[in-house]
């Protein structure tokens, strides 16, 4: 039987609705963190693979997640951290691309991995757009923006500053 007659696209559903701590507008599963959903008698298993290995926000995620889960009547809730493979920026859903470009950060710009699914980089660097005006005419200020996951832009055309997400 299932966590309290739960489906995994329930769960799913309700785990869409937790937030990234650094990035608010874009879901955990738009993000791509959530890999997975699974039930192990009357325990939720939630498999999440953090941003980097590293990532500051992995513990106020696994409390939201489980918070999130608990409101909907899961008591049993159990976190599964898989690191292997390495979390990546194709795993972001098309939804979560356009909330980040609506949000005033540019996506990212270019698949990171090849379809083997080795990590190679595909090219050196993107062409970004500005999430402003849409201009292609951008230069990178800064290989480190206001978390790790992003890199500082400027647009040469409308001048405003923006994070680009970057393709890992």
């Amino acid at each position: 039987m299932q966590a309290g007659h739960a489906t995994r696209e329930q769960v799913m559903a309700w785990l869409d609705e937790v937030a990234d701590p650094e990035i608010p507008v874009i879901s955990v599963v738009d993000l791509g963190i959530v890999r997975d959903v699974a039930f192990d008698g009357d325990e939720c298993v939630v498999t999440i693979t953090p941003t980097y290995s590293g990532c500051p926000a992995m513990q106020v995620i696994a409390e939201s997640v489980t918070a999130e889960l608990n409101k909907h009547g899961i008591a049993k809730v159990r976190l599964a951290t898989r690191l292997a493979p390495a979390w990546t920026t194709d795993w972001m859903s098309d939804a979560g691309k356009a909330a980040l470009k609506r949000y005033g950060i540019a996506p990212p710009a270019q698949q990171a991995i090849d379809i083997s699914g080795l990590s190679r980089r595909l090219a050196p660097e993107p062409d970004v757009a500005c999430p402003h005006c849409g201009s292609m005419h951008t230069a990178l200020v800064s290989q480190f923006g206001s978390t790790a996951c992003k890199a500082l832009y400027k647009c040469l055309d409308c001048r405003e500053p923006f994070d680009y997400f970057k393709s890992h």
